[in-house]
């Protein structure tokens, strides 16, 4: 009991800011604290460590003031976020018992693609949303068919006298869908204004407006952008709509926000709370009543991260990504099945359903309020975030608004200039995704994308339209799954896997470092390093040379010394008794040294600054002219 008493009268001392940075830099060995900030693709700067310095006003509790905090006083504990599992299907009839299994499962709003087929048997859909529309909210992007859908349930609540008990969202963006189809119809907008109209009469309780920044998100647009984005979207609602004669406070009251959440799981959980903080704003401005100030958001994970290689990879990344969103506070969540991108199975859409029910009852995040609020870091990264979209939003307006920016192309140059940053970072391996541009898997049999079978809705309504460039739907992982491509491709045509063979100078410790960087960067693009035995001298090398025609790219792996001592010799015979070959050296010499390589005939030094993408697919150009020359001998 004594020993119990002194533990529990333990206290840690107090350290300062700087006794803390003066420790850390004892650490890192001459370099600063300061070399350790990084700075994000948003422009924002972020510390190793943030302290009470950084502490600003933070609202007493959720659903007050600005809601950062949340939108409803006791977060979930009173409003739980909806599993809103969007649900695939190739019949009505399948649609039909997946909805059945799913509520049975977990399950806890209506959620599903919206495609044509939907209207080939009206009866049949009408009996199924008949059947679910009085107990669960709808969770649907019902894109150009949202007239369609809504007509339909208006029907429905008419029949069934069920219309005021219709609520959740069935909402359409239609300026998202001119940025991603790359045309605006005004015809299609006046349309969709209507319905909106219409259906706010007949379904009180269904919010129909949606503001949908996923498309700019999968272009490659950072957090800023897309919180402008939705700023300057929901605000051109706001107008067009009370033109068409809609009452502000029913303009708000229908209005949903649907996000993508990404891999950076600060930045993303901020990037809702900011959100919040910004429709706040705007609502005031309007003077609309406080009970539709709070933003209602719908989340998904993000398709821009997820890979078609080492896919299992994806559960992690979808995990991540969903627990961001239910700490930034959302209404409705759909996660990705992992190998959604090849066709997604009974098995792995469980498993995505089931992401949400273990962050719900195991992790018991339903029972926590607000768990992020007061984190000095994520209060300060939600104020940055949300002062840098209002001057992103500032400079749509600017550019005369949302469809002037679309139409001038500035929004879409914007958005690539981030893309173009991200897709470099992740070609030379700055940003790391497993399973693809690092340690990627040889032996893996990577599976086919599933064909996109888009609907074009835009293009077929009318003659008003004006082209615009379209947004690209991205994703980071593609340049390297066309390398993957290349192999198979190069496989079947040549019979073995594309490889490189290495030269390995020396004992095995004192080539491994570089084989082994070796080996990880060439499988990147699936392409095989085939390492020599220890190799001292010209003789060696020229053994290991004349034995290995399978490939003619060969790279030279060892120290810097080694190099010195005997490198250059080596390559200069080899040079000359093999001079088809193609060599590479692995690192990078010093600058002054670097010349009399490439005079020797080294094609390139491959080192951890290397664009991975570039270096190989040059690699893959030298393998398919060996090819070609092997087939026509």
């Amino acid at each position: 009991m004594r020993s119990l008493e002194k533990i529990k009268n333990q206290s840690f001392p107090f350290m300062s800011k700087d006794e803390w940075k003066e420790k850390a830099e004892k650490s890192l060995k001459g370099r600063t604290v300061e070399s350790l900030q990084t700075a994000t693709y948003e422009g924002i700067i972020l510390k190793p460590l943030y302290s009470q310095e950084d502490e600003q006003a933070v609202p007493d509790y959720p659903g007050g003031t600005d809601y950062r905090r949340g939108i409803h006083p006791l977060g979930y504990l009173t409003n739980e976020w909806r599993v809103a599992q969007r649900l695939t299907y190739q019949t009505l009839d399948e649609l039909k018992e997946k909805l059945k299994q799913n509520f049975d499962k977990g399950q806890t709003a209506i959620s599903f693609e919206v495609s044509k087929s939907l209207f080939e048997e009206n009866e049949t859909l009408e009996t199924i949303l008949g059947e679910y529309s009085h107990q669960h909210p709808f969770s649907i992007n019902a894109k150009g068919l949202h007239p369609k859908l809504l007509a339909s349930l208006e029907t429905i609540g008419e029949k069934k006298g069920t219309s005021d008990t219709i609520c959740g969202y069935i909402g359409s963006d239609p300026v998202a869908l001119f940025a991603e189809e790359g045309s605006i119809s005004e015809e299609f907008f006046n349309e969709w204004m209507a319905t909106i109209v219409q259906s706010s009469v007949k379904l009180p309780n269904l919010r129909t407006i949606l503001i949908n920044t996923s498309p700019y998100h999968n272009g490659g647009a950072n957090a800023v952008q897309e919180l402008g984005i939705a700023l300057a979207e929901g605000i051109y609602y706001l107008e067009k709509l009370q033109e068409a004669g809609m009452e502000l406070e029913d303009i708000f009251s229908k209005m949903i926000f649907q996000f993508s959440i990404g891999g950076h799981f600060f930045m993303e959980m901020a990037k809702l709370r900011a959100a919040r903080i910004l429709w706040n704003r705007v609502a005031e401005v309007y003077g609309t009543k406080v009970n539709n100030q709070g933003m209602h958001i719908s989340a998904e994970t993000s398709r821009f991260t997820k890979t078609i290689q080492d896919p299992h990879v994806n559960l992690l990344r979808a995990g991540n990504e969903a627990f961001a969103a239910v700490i930034g506070g959302v209404q409705y969540l759909h996660v990705d099945p992992f190998n959604n991108l090849s066709g997604s199975t009974s098995a792995s859409e469980r498993m995505a359903r089931n992401t949400q029910l273990l962050l719900k009852e195991e992790a018991q995040l339903k029972q926590v309020i607000d768990p992020a609020g007061g984190s000095w870091y994520v209060e300060h990264l939600t104020n940055e975030l949300a002062e840098k979209s209002w001057e992103f939003f500032q400079q749509i307006e600017a550019h005369d608004g949302i469809i002037e920016g679309l139409k001038s192309n500035w929004l879409q140059k914007e958005i690539a200039t981030v893309y173009d940053k991200r897709n470099k970072d992740c070609q030379t391996r700055k940003q790391s995704m497993i399973g693809t541009n690092v340690y990627a898997n040889l032996d893996e049999n990577v599976p086919n994308l599933k064909s996109q079978n888009k609907e074009s809705y835009v293009l077929k309504k009318g003659n008003s339209l004006i082209n615009i460039t379209a947004i690209p739907q991205r994703r980071l992982s593609e340049s390297f799954e066309e390398l993957r491509n290349k192999a198979r491709s190069y496989e079947e045509t040549a019979g073995y896997k594309p490889s490189v063979g290495m030269i390995c100078l020396g004992e095995l410790k004192e080539h491994k470092a570089r084989l082994d960087f070796m080996k990880g960067f060439l499988a990147a693009g699936g392409v095989k390093a085939v390492e020599s035995d220890s190799i001292v001298s010209f003789e060696n090398a020229r053994s290991f040379v004349s034995t290995l025609p399978v490939t003619k790219c060969f790279c030279i792996c060892g120290t810097n010394e080694q190099y010195e001592r005997g490198g250059h010799e080596i390559l200069t015979s080899l040079r000359t008794e093999f001079p088809d070959r193609v060599f590479y050296l692995a690192g990078l010499p010093e600058k002054d040294k670097q010349s009399k390589w490439t005079a020797e005939g080294i094609k390139q030094f491959i080192h951890m600054k290397s664009n991975c993408y570039e270096t190989l697919d040059a690699i893959f150009n030298e393998l398919e002219v060996s090819t070609v020359e092997e087939t026509k001998a």
